[in-house]
């Protein structure tokens, strides 16, 4: 079902797919341009879910903290940014269908990932929102809670950390020239990191 009843959790109703009617003649009920989407529900419950935390154990290892300094040494963070500061409170953005409150703006976090367009190599063809350039582009999914998953990359095709850094070729494929002449144990030290992750 495509639109569902209801307010919000913030008592709001959300419009954001037919936000008027097409005519106001005899529109004497409430119908689906009145009423609060799936879509607006969960985009609300997923602004409203934190990110897994880290593994604070394995994080502390030696070989993990050795794979976080190899992680920024190969270029990984290039892309999988480790820290980013969201938006200041009050910023408009999406066309000006959300205003960041004060519980989402000036908050530091750890995403490890910079949620920008990137051409890996494994782009869909599909056109992204903007120009046709971006038709083999993806953005790049955070990392945080990445060993809560047991299919990796956008399409779920890797099923192991060397196989999901494998596939990152294009932009990233001197990322990935630098990951394959590591040493077998800084490659493990690397995926220690990414498990704590």
């Amino acid at each position: 079902m495509l639109y569902s009843m209801g307010k919000s959790l913030f008592g709001q109703t959300i419009l954001s797919i037919f936000p008027a009617e097409i005519t106001t003649l005899c529109d004497t009920v409430a119908d689906f341009e009145d009423v609060r989407t799936d879509i607006d529900a969960f985009a609300e419950f997923m602004r409203a879910t934190k990110a897994p935390s880290r593994n604070a154990l394995l994080a502390n290892t030696a070989d993990a903290q050795a794979g976080s300094v190899l992680f920024g040494k190969i270029g990984c963070a290039v892309c999988h940014v480790t820290t980013i500061v969201t938006a200041p409170v009050d910023t408009v953005i999406n066309g000006g269908s959300f205003t960041v409150p004060p519980a989402l703006g000036n908050k530091i976090i750890h995403p490890f990932g910079d949620f920008l367009l990137h051409d890996i190599g494994t782009g869909d063809g599909i056109l992204q929102n903007g120009p046709p350039e971006t038709r083999n582009k993806m953005r790049t999914a955070p990392l945080w809670g990445v060993r809560t998953r047991d299919r990796l990359m956008h399409d779920g095709e890797a099923l192991t950390f060397t196989e999901a850094i494998l596939r990152h070729q294009g932009e990233a494929i001197s990322v990935t020239n630098a990951f394959i002449a590591l040493t077998d144990v800084q490659k493990l030290r690397l995926i220690a990191f990414l498990k704590s992750l």
